[in-house]
């Protein structure tokens, strides 16, 4: 029996070795899009809106499977996409923070950097906000405030490039929260319900109350559209320059034509009127930047990092 199943192995590996014998053109099952937060915020809209246009050129089902972490950020999500096959049926839609940070956060799945970028397509407005009657109106006056009062700051999680910039900030002018804590969203009830007293979110998930709150600063190179006159914290620290995108990933093995099917897609989705439309009215970046570009922008912000690092370390 054994040499029988010997022969049989072999003569399986002599058939796919013959010529005009593949393996099938993808995708030929539904495609999973692994977006590590919960639904809502701007990764997961635009993601979906991948997923349906896939879905509408190849003919499968393809669908967005939200793995948020618990407020420990984005890496089981991360882990589920590193645990499967390097297939091109289950991508990865992930922030800044997967590639740059989850090598070093003592996950094994994530260490050495399992992924590749397929491109990146978002790049957040991202803000530190507080309720509309907090007792100041800016960085500035927040920095005083905080020198004799406890203020508390809610974030994504503890290691996440949003949260290590805000806190780095804080250093910089002089001040520290009091407390902090991680929470998967983080939007007007956050700060209604007088949890936190700041928070560090996306300003699509704070836009309904957005009359109501302070937002104090934006983490980025650019003001943002829809707060022009807030200003940035490249602005206030330049040390501390990093802006926070959101790209699509597959595992490192992943066939090329696999890759450049996902991409042709994903492209054309994101320079489309209706994804354009969704960047006019939340202040956010949407564009396709390729591969290499996407590479050395991760390049280039992981030394950023170390320079947060080194802040932090003071």
């Amino acid at each position: 029996m054994r040499r029988l199943g010997i022969l049989m192995g072999a003569a399986a590996m002599a058939t796919l070795c013959l010529p005009g014998v593949s393996r099938a053109e993808y995708p030929e099952k539904p495609v999973e899009f692994v977006v590590p937060w919960p639904p809502g915020d701007l990764e997961d809209v635009l993601t979906r809106m991948i997923a349906e246009d896939f879905q509408a050129a190849y003919g499968v089902p393809a669908a967005v499977v939200n793995k948020p972490g618990g407020g420990g950020g984005p890496f089981p999500g991360a882990v589920e996409v590193a645990n499967a096959p390097a297939d091109g049926y289950t991508v990865g839609s992930f922030i800044i923070a997967v590639p740059v940070i989850g090598p070093n956060v003592g996950i094994p799945e994530l260490n050495p950097d399992p992924f590749e970028p397929l491109g990146n397509f978002l790049t957040y407005p991202f803000v530190i906000a507080a309720a509309g009657d907090a007792p100041y109106d800016d960085m500035a006056g927040l920095a005083e405030y905080a020198k004799s009062n406890d203020v508390a700051l809610g974030h994504f999680g503890a290691p996440l490039i949003p949260t290590r910039v805000t806190m780095a900030l804080a250093k910089e002018m002089g001040f520290s929260y009091a407390s902090d804590a991680a929470f998967d969203a983080l939007d007007c009830n956050s700060l209604a319900s007088g949890d936190v007293d700041v928070i560090n979110t996306t300003l699509q998930l704070i836009l309904p109350c957005l009359d109501d709150v302070k937002v104090l600063a934006s983490i980025g190179a650019e003001r943002i559209l829809l707060t022009p006159d807030t200003p940035t914290v490249a602005e206030l620290a330049p040390d501390l320059n990093l802006a926070l995108w959101n790209g699509l990933f597959v595992r490192k093995d992943t066939p090329q034509d696999v890759r450049d099917k996902i991409v042709a897609v994903a492209q054309k989705t994101v320079m489309s009127e209706r994804a354009q439309k969704l960047a006019a009215e939340t202040g956010a970046l949407i564009y396709w930047q390729d591969a290499e570009a996407a590479k050395a922008q991760i390049a280039s912000d992981i030394e950023s990092v170390q320079r947060v690092a080194k802040i932090l370390e003071q």
